[in-house]
């Protein structure tokens, strides 16, 4: 576990290259009988990097751990161990998707409204829960990167090229942007 380190009394968590390995693997479920972390330390670092990120939802994997674990933030913080999608409508939906570990990569994906998910908590304990609209979405991306799938996987190839122009158009107008401040 990398950590960039104390932020206002936080622990916060650095994020991984996009090219990093981890987000390629699908990650064996987190073992509560013997656990390889504390996890209540891993969902509390976690949070706390998702709120320093001021992200929707975060992965173990883009944080460099191996384990099978994401969080997210929309009314309330929201950790799950061990998620495992087990409905969806047939109802889906186009949307412009971003990602954490993959900055100025906006791709437009198609995926379900709503969706059942069945995870542990960071006490291990069984839940399922039904998730609808952004939420559900999020949820569905963060299983992505559990599963070692990248979201532009999921996008129609003219998405994919939309939104890889887009991407070298904002690069290049940071870089710009860097060399101006020096």
């Amino acid at each position: 576990m990398v950590r960039v380190g104390l932020k206002g009394g936080k622990m916060v968590l650095k994020l991984v290259d996009p090219s990093h390995e981890l987000l390629d693997t699908k990650l064996a479920s987190f073992d509560f009988k013997d656990p390889p972390t504390d996890p209540l330390l891993l969902a509390r670092d976690l949070l706390e990097t998702l709120i320093d990120r001021k992200c929707i939802g975060l992965s173990a994997n883009e944080c460099g751990l191996p384990y099978r674990v994401c969080v997210f933030y929309s009314k309330d913080p929201l950790v799950l161990f061990n998620p495992k999608l087990i409905d969806e409508t047939s109802e889906n939906i186009l949307l412009d998707e971003t990602c954490a570990s993959n900055t100025n990569m906006v791709v437009k994906i198609k995926r379900p409204k709503v969706i059942k998910v069945r995870y542990q908590d960071a006490t291990g304990e069984f839940h399922i829960e039904k998730f609808i609209g952004m939420t559900a979405r999020a949820i569905l991306h963060e299983l992505d990167h559990l599963n070692g799938i990248n979201y532009t996987k999921r996008a129609n190839p003219i998405h994919l090229q939309r939104a890889y122009n887009k991407k070298k158009q904002l690069d290049r107008q940071h870089v710009r942007e860097l060399k101006q401040a020096i």
